[in-house]
């Protein structure tokens, strides 16, 4: 058994306990129990919650890896052990810090350098659409400068109370931050029936709702999703900076998974089509946009760094921005490199490329292969329905339980999909997340699980959700 996983049967109990299910928490905690000195029919745990490519067994991308290792021990910089390419890209690197080190701090924004950089990255990655670096931050995660921005929108004394349109579904952590601030999630449901798509109807119900009754002040979205899946089209987008721009709202773009996309789907940033829409939506239609260096190829999550794009935004908020940044002084040094790497690969001809192409390629190839195989093998499975997954790091299948399932889940005080998911565990070893954590109409029950795994632990892992799925509806059919 990997030794990491209780870590995160922990974490997943902090869940349970958020969604006040205490005996989902006595469960979970009756599995782990059950899972050390006894005898299972698996000798490893499969921990596919988290979005992680290299928890999920994918391993780290050789260039960042040599290129963080000559900056973190400059005596490797003249050394042939490792490529030309990266010991001047870490040269470089360090030329950007103060005393050359990784150990001083930065600049609030980020190292100026590879705040250029970004910015260059998004103008090739929007067809030519100007990016300005002085509206880029660089911050330790995406989540932390979202957090961040919120500050800015949520005023916690306000009446009416400050809302936020959100996704239903949506992962927990950006609603806990906007309840945490003082403000409440307003819901829109995403239609599952269509692919998770957004509905324009269903943003105009959502704000409907709020009138009167709160203050809504922004439109959270998640492209490509999560839990979702699905990747909005140009006409969607459009309809969606139509629509903050005729209600004055400001629009927060997540584009972390944006590396992310399957078949013949496309991303498209939200900062391209609102530039391509030209005026009067281009010069004012407020806009954050948010990318990691934790949801790409590199998957270096660990190392903390996002960065934060700003359109349209008011000067005078802009100097309030910068304030509230300063706070926690800088992200990680490490983390900004990483970031600059993942924006800035080796490219043809240097002597990185052919292992960097490789490696990468390999990574494509594998997540489109378990794309493919998961959806194939949840289809076959009678009770589970998985729309097509268009992008992003998860596999989001409804799960149409026996009511015989749905009644021993409530005489045990936990949802049915939570229910579902602690038997999985206990059973098979595999820990998924169920759908209740992201929010769900009411009646329906879904399973998370991660698809960024390398292909072996993947098909180990159908297997086994085959078996106990088999078996478990026999058991309450």
């Amino acid at each position: 058994m990997s030794e990491p996983w209780p870590v995160q049967l922990c974490v997943m109990l902090q869940c349970f306990k958020r969604l006040q299910q205490q005996p989902a928490c006595r469960r979970t905690l009756s599995a782990l129990g059950s899972l050390y000195g006894a005898r299972k029919p698996y000798n490893t745990v499969i921990d596919v919650t988290w979005g992680d490519i290299h928890r999920a067994g994918v391993k780290p991308l050789s260039f960042v890896r040599q290129v963080l290792a000559a900056c973190l021990d400059p005596t490797l910089l003249n050394s042939d052990k490792l490529p030309a390419d990266a010991r001047q890209r870490a040269q470089r690197l360090l030329g950007g810090c103060v005393g050359g080190s990784v150990g001083s701090y930065t600049a609030t924004a980020g190292i100026s350098e590879i705040v250029h950089r970004i910015s260059e990255f998004i103008t090739r990655r929007d067809g030519g659409v100007p990016s300005h670096p002085e509206n880029i931050y660089i911050s330790p995660g995406s989540q932390w400068a979202l957090t961040n921005i919120l500050k800015i929108l949520v005023n916690s004394k306000s009446a009416p109370q400050t809302a936020v349109l959100t996704p239903l579904p949506c992962h927990s952590t950006t609603t806990l931050s906007i309840t945490s601030l003082g403000a409440v999630a307003i819901p829109y449901n995403l239609s599952e029936e269509q692919g998770w798509a957004l509905q324009m109807e269903e943003l105009h119900r959502a704000l409907e709702f709020a009138k009167g009754v709160y203050n809504p002040v922004a439109l959270y979205v998640i492209n490509p999703g999560n839990p979702s899946g699905h990747v909005q089209s140009r006409k969607s987008m459009q309809d969606v900076i139509r629509f903050v721009s005729e209600k004055r709202l400001f629009l927060l773009a997540d584009e972390v998974y944006q590396d992310f996309v399957y078949g013949e789907h496309e991303f498209v940033s939200y900062k391209r089509v609102l530039a391509e829409m030209g005026p009067p939506f281009a010069d004012t239609v407020e806009l954050a946009s948010f990318h990691s260096v934790s949801k790409g190829f590199t998957g270096e999550g660990g190392l903390r760094c996002g960065y934060v794009e700003l359109v349209n935004v008011d000067p005078a908020v802009m100097k309030y921005i910068y304030k509230m940044f300063s706070m926690d002084t800088c992200a990680p040094v490490l983390g900004q490199f990483a970031l600059d790497l993942m924006l800035n690969p080796p490219q043809p001809g240097d002597p990185s490329y052919p292992l960097y192409n490789v490696e990468t390629r390999n990574i494509k190839t594998a997540v489109a292969n378990n794309v493919k195989r998961a959806c194939e093998v949840v289809n076959g499975l009678p009770g589970f329905c998985c729309q097509p997954v268009q992008g992003g790091a998860f596999a989001f299948p409804r799960l149409y339980l026996p009511p015989k399932a749905i009644q021993k889940a409530k005489e045990m005080g936990m949802q049915p999909d939570t229910f579902y998911c602690l038997r999985l565990l206990e059973e098979t070893g595999v820990f998924a997340s169920p759908g209740c954590e992201y929010g769900l109409k009411e009646g329906t029950y879904n399973v998370r699980f991660c698809i960024l795994t390398p292909e072996d632990t993947m098909e180990e892992l159908l297997g086994r959700l085959t078996s106990f799925h088999t078996q478990f509806m026999k058991d309450f059919s």
